[in-house]
C-alpha cells in the first residue's frame, strides 16, 4: 500500500463561520417588528400635537425640534391632522347655547345650530334649528329638540352635547362629528374677550319679559342703528323671546342669532391675539366649567387654518320656521306642549334643504349672501293654528302670573303675555278661548291648571290684541 503525504495547507479550504446564538436572531426579529410597526403607524396615522406650546404662533405648524435626530422625527411625524367630513367636503359642527348653573332649566338649549364647510371654494353656511321642533328621541318618543341635551346630561353627566349631536345628525341625515355647547357665562366672556362686537340692530324693540333673577322679570330694549355690545348686552340681544313687532317671536331670535355669531366671526378674525395657539388654549382653559366639546386642540388648530381659506364675506344663513312658505307648521303634542313639526309630514325636504345649502337653487328657500351677512328674508305671520297665551293676575298676590307663567313653560307650553288683570281683585278663575278655533289647547291647559273653561271674560279682564287664550287667575285660584 503506498501512502500519500499529508499537505495541511490543501486540506484547509473551507472556513467555519462562528454561529449566532438563536435568542440574538430572535431579538433582532422582534426589534424589527417593534420598530417598523411604529414606524408604520406614526407614518400613516394623525400625529398632530394637542399641547399648544408646540406650535409656532404665525405659521400654526408644529415648531421644528434642533438637533438632527429631532428632525428626522419631525419629518416623519409631523402631519397635520385632517378634520372629519374633508375628504368629503363637507364639514358640520354642531354649536349649542344653554343657561347653565343657577338658571331655569339649565341644559335646555335655547341655540341649535349647524355651521357647515366646504373646503374646497371656502364656503360657509348657518342652519338654525328652532327649540320647539319636534324630534323622535331614543326611549322617549317626539320632544322638543331643545330637551335632547339635557336628557343627555341626566344620563351622563357631560354627555348632553354628545347626545345631542347624534340626535341632530340621525334627525336631519347629516353626519355632524363636532360640537360646541357653551353656556351664557361662557358665551358673555368670550364677547368680552374680543372687546365687544358691533351689531346693526334691524328693529328697535322693548321686551318687558327678560328673565330676572329669582324667577322674576326686567325690561331690555334696543334701539335701530350699529352699535357696539358688550358680553352681557349680547347676551339679552340673542336671548329675548317677547320683543314688541316681528321681533317677538323664536325665529327672529334665531337670526339675532346668527347676527351675533357673524360679527364674533368679524372680531376674532381681526382680534390678532387669536390666531396664537396659546391664547386660544387659555380662553379655552379658562372657561372649561362653562364649555364643553369634542374637539381635540388638534383639532382646532386645523380649524383655524382652515378658516384662512375660507370666505367670510359670503355665509349662506338659513332659519327653518312656520311662515307661508316655511318648512315648518305648529301643533300641539299629546300633553299639550307646543310643537313645531314638517309640514310635510317627514324629514325629507328639511333633509334636503340642509344637504343643499351651498346650492340654494335646489332648494324651495332662498338664503341671502351679500358683501354684509344678513339673514333669511321671512314672513313672520303665524299660522292660524299658532295660539297666544296670555296670563293676567287678578289678585293682589304679587308676581302670581310670572310664576304661572314659569310653571306652564317647564311643562312645554308657550306663554306670549303676563300681566295684571284690569279689575282687580277677580273672584273666579278661568280659562276663555277667543280664537274661534276648535283646539285641544285650552283642555290640556284645564287639566294641567284644574281650571274651568269659559266663554266669556268677566269685566275688567279685557284680554290683549293678538291674544287667543285668555288664563285668568282670581282669588279662587291654589297655586
Amino acid at each position: 500500500m503506498e501512502y500519500q503525504p499529508l499537505n495541511f495547507l490543501e486540506q484547509q479550504t473551507e472556513i467555519i463561520k462562528p454561529k449566532r446564538p438563536r435568542w440574538l436572531i430572535f431579538l433582532i426579529v422582534i426589534i424589527l417588528i417593534l420598530v417598523g410597526g411604529c414606524l408604520t403607524k406614526n407614518l400613516f396615522s394623525e400625529n398632530a400635537p394637542n399641547n399648544p406650546e408646540a406650535y409656532d404662533p404665525i405659521t400654526l405648524k408644529p415648531k421644528k425640534p434642533e438637533g438632527f435626530f429631532q428632525k428626522m422625527k419631525y419629518l416623519v411625524f409631523s402631519q397635520e391632522k385632517e378634520l372629519l367630513g374633508q375628504n368629503q367636503d363637507r364639514i358640520n359642527i354642531l354649536l349649542l347655547g344653554m343657561g347653565g348653573a343657577g338658571h331655569d332649566g339649565p341644559y335646555l338649549t335655547d341655540t341649535n345650530i349647524i355651521v357647515s364647510l366646504q373646503p374646497s371654494n371656502g364656503k360657509i353656511a348657518m342652519i338654525s334649528i328652532p327649540r320647539d321642533l319636534g324630534v323622535k328621541v331614543p326611549k322617549q318618543g317626539i320632544k322638543k329638540i331643545n330637551y335632547v341635551n339635557s336628557l343627555g346630561e341626566t344620563q351622563e353627566t357631560g354627555q348632553g352635547g354628545e347626545f345631542a349631536r347624534k340626535v341632530f345628525s340621525e334627525t336631519f341625515a347629516v353626519d355632524i362629528p363636532y360640537y360646541v355647547r357653551i353656556d351664557f357665562k361662557a358665551f358673555g366672556e368670550i364677547i368680552d374677550a374680543v372687546d365687544g362686537v358691533t351689531i346693526d340692530v334691524e328693529n328697535s324693540f322693548i321686551d318687558h319679559m327678560y328673565p330676572a333673577p329669582n324667577n322674576d322679570y326686567q325690561t331690555v330694549s334696543f334701539t335701530k342703528g350699529i352699535q357696539t355690545m358688550d358680553g352681557d348686552t349680547a347676551l339679552k340681544y340673542a336671548r329675548s323671546r317677547h320683543g314688541s313687532g316681528i321681533e317677538g317671536s323664536d325665529f327672529a331670535r334665531a337670526r339675532r342669532q346668527q347676527k351675533i355669531l357673524l360679527a364674533l366671526k368679524e372680531k376674532m378674525l381681526a382680534f390678532s391675539t387669536l390666531s396664537n395657539p396659546l391664547k386660544i388654549n387659555n380662553i379655552i382653559t379658562s372657561l372649561e366649567n362653562h364649555l364643553t366639546t369634542n374637539l381635540e386642540f388638534s383639532d382646532i388648530i386645523s380649524f383655524i387654518k382652515l378658516a384662512r381659506e375660507l370666505n367670510f364675506n359670503q355665509i349662506a344663513t338659513l332659519v327653518f320656521d312656520d311662515s307661508e312658505t316655511g318648512y315648518l307648521k305648529s301643533t300641539f303634542g299629546v300633553d299639550g306642549a307646543f310643537l313645531l313639526v314638517p309640514k310635510t309630514g317627514d324629514f325629507d325636504n328639511i333633509n334636503s334643504a340642509i344637504e343643499n345649502i351651498f346650492s340654494p337653487e335646489k332648494t324651495s328657500i332662498q338664503t341671502k349672501t351679500d358683501d354684509t351677512p344678513k339673514q333669511i328674508i321671512t314672513n313672520e305671520t303665524k299660522t292660524s293654528s299658532t295660539l297666544n297665551i296670555e296670563i293676567q293676575n287678578g289678585t293682589w298676590n304679587a308676581g302670581l302670573a310670572a310664576r304661572m307663567k314659569k310653571r306652564l313653560e317647564d311643562k312645554g307650553f308657550t306663554i306670549e303675555i303676563i300681566g295684571n288683570s284690569e279689575v282687580r281683585p277677580q273672584k273666579y278663575s278661568g280659562i276663555f278661548n277667543l280664537s274661534n278655533q276648535n283646539t285641544e289647547l285650552e283642555k290640556s291647559l284645564s287639566k294641567e291648571l284644574r281650571l274651568s273653561i269659559k266663554q266669556q271674560p268677566p269685566i275688567g279682564a279685557q284680554a290683549s290684541t293678538g291674544t287667543d287664550i285668555l288664563i285668568l287667575l282670581g282669588e279662587d285660584n291654589i297655586e
